[in-house]
């Protein structure tokens, strides 16, 4: 188990402008929910949270919230992480508590490891649909990653998230026919006909913004490009 501290402050003030004076101070505005207990609203510094998620407090770790100026504690995980769409910083974050001795659902990755015979030898495709699934089991023994091997997969086969390897302790909470990954022949030429409608139905000249001038709205051409559109003519 991944476990990492970092200190909190509970928050007076709540909604929008003080969350908005709390992020021009360089911290992140939070709340701390679950087991059965009040939610709490809390800030903390950005640049200590940034760097704690560098360092290994993302995916499913978990952190142990002190809060400051008391001898409080108590083990939370992230259950949702607002990021600003144009500064990319984080504006929001939301702890839920956990209890270590109960289990837990989380997302955990899915690692594929090999070269599939299919792939290798019988001209086909692996296709990787399912990168995540949800398990169940105590904070502690959340695994980093589940790993499948597809160096046996044939073409026209598959693996389903019943067919993964679980750690002791850990038991699948997901659609047990879910596919995670498969090997099968590539449709070139089923394919090529949607492809060229989609040629035909886009736009002749793309929307790009080119760098340099750009002719606005109203504005004359220049006269050597009327002469170009009237010898087109």
């Amino acid at each position: 188990m991944s476990e990492v501290t970092i200190e909190v402050t509970q928050r007076e003030e709540t909604g929008k402008n003080a969350n908005r004076r709390t992020r021009l101070r360089g911290e992140v505005p939070g709340i701390v929910y679950g087991a059965g207990k009040d939610t709490v609203q809390i800030r903390l510094d950005r640049k200590t949270l940034v760097e704690t998620l560098k360092k290994g407090g993302g995916g499913n770790a978990i952190f142990l919230l002190k809060l400051a100026g008391t001898d409080k504690s108590r083990h939370a995980m992230i259950r949702e992480m607002q990021i600003d769409p144009v500064s990319r910083k984080i504006i929001h974050i939301d702890f839920q508590r956990i209890v270590l001795t109960e289990q837990v659902r989380v997302l955990v990755p899915i690692e594929v490891q090999g070269l599939a015979y299919g792939v290798k030898n019988e001209g086909a495709i692996l296709d990787f649909p399912t990168r995540q699934v949800h398990v169940r089991c105590l904070p502690t023994k959340i695994p980093a990653k589940l790993v499948v091997d597809v160096t046996e997969l044939h073409v026209n086969q598959h693996f389903e998230a019943k067919d993964l390897t679980l750690p002791a302790d850990v038991i699948l909470d997901e659609d047990p026919d879910r596919v995670i990954v498969s090997c099968k022949h590539e449709r070139v030429q089923e394919e090529a006909p949607a492809a060229e409608a989609l040629l035909e139905a886009a736009p002749a000249e793309p929307e790009v913004i080119k760098k340099g001038k750009v002719l606005e709205e109203g504005a004359e051409e220049k006269p050597e490009e009327k002469e170009k559109e009237k010898k087109k003519k």
